[in-house]
């Protein structure tokens, strides 16, 4: 599995709606992509900062996504929301966990 990451600065008064937007848009439309497997958005509201981070079946499959013009496509709807320009990266998922169960810290 392929992550990319896509590291954002957000204007303190936008963060709730770059969060919506995110969710009703970009991820139904990130399913209908090939290779997509999933979706994260990490956000630290007192900082105005945010970290979106999607799957990919492979580093092929991300990287036809983005050649396909969609990642492009998505990030023009938040251009009015950010106070500096976003920050891409990818990686190999070499630990992946997401359904442990419960347990007391």
């Amino acid at each position: 599995m392929f992550a990319r990451m896509t590291i954002l600065q957000v204007k303190q008064e936008s963060i709730a709606a770059a969060i919506k937007l995110f969710r009703t848009s970009v991820v139904p439309e990130a399913k209908k992509q090939k290779g997509f497997r999933g979706a994260c958005l990490l956000v630290d509201r007192p900082a105005g900062k945010g970290i979106a981070v999607t799957f990919w079946r492979t580093e092929k499959d991300a990287l036809a996504n983005e050649e396909s013009r969609f990642y492009q496509e998505q990030l023009i709807k938040f251009l009015g929301f950010f106070s500096g320009p976003p920050i891409r990266e990818g990686y190999e998922v070499s630990v992946h966990t997401m359904d442990a169960p419960d347990r007391p810290i």
